[in-house]
């Protein structure tokens, strides 16, 4: 990956490192191949962050065509709660975290239905209930994967390691950033007012 030091990266080559956004399971999966960068002595893969990059601005451009209350993010996981509610709050979606109550995207009559314009989910394995109602009433997905999943009903995939607490943070701070970037709220190189550490979960609450 040193041959990415001179490549045009929306953050420092460090920073995706430290925050190890980039490492993956001892799974491959078919569906994921094309990410996978090498696999290391002790038998992780490791997903390759130029790609892991070009995805992140790809889902930004995607999220920013839609309205922000049409933007919903899903996490049954709970690493995943504090990322999507603040990215939530930074672009003006709507955060799903927790059980994902069936239903919510395809029954009109519940309390809780939503009618998205796209969903975006940190995990296809964990949050497969909110994928598969997306699919059912031809909402894109756009899903954070690792390299085990598998990728079903997902229309963009960023590849990315899925379950770190502080991968969650930075890939959730990065995509709010970029959404308001490629909306003109703030200037091609403009940052959020609020830190990255803001967006991770802490651990002592689970």
């Amino acid at each position: 990956m040193s041959s990415l030091e001179s490549v045009d990266l929306l953050i420092p080559l460090e920073v995706y490192l430290a925050a190890g956004l980039h490492i993956g399971t001892r799974i491959k999966s078919k569906d994921m191949m094309p990410f996978i960068y090498r696999v290391r002595p002790d038998g992780l893969y490791v997903l390759d962050v130029k790609k892991i990059d070009e995805r992140i601005r790809l889902a930004a451009k995607f999220i920013s065509r839609y309205p922000p209350t049409k933007v919903v993010a899903v996490s049954s996981r709970q690493y995943g709660w504090q990322p999507v509610e603040k990215f939530c709050s930074i672009i003006g979606g709507r955060a799903v975290t927790g059980r994902f109550i069936p239903g919510t995207f395809t029954n009109p009559r519940l309390p809780h239905y939503i009618e998205p314009g796209i969903i975006l989910v940190s995990d296809p394995r964990a949050d497969e209930q909110a994928v598969d109602e997306a699919a059912k009433v031809g909402v894109p997905v756009i899903a954070l994967c690792d390299t085990d999943n598998r990728t079903s009903y997902v229309e963009l995939i960023i590849p990315v390691n899925n379950k770190g607490r502080k991968a969650l943070a930075l890939t959730y701070w990065l995509l709010a950033r970029q959404v308001l970037r490629e909306r003109g709220d703030i200037p091609p190189d403009g940052d959020i007012p609020v830190s990255v550490e803001e967006f991770e979960a802490k651990p002592e609450v689970y």
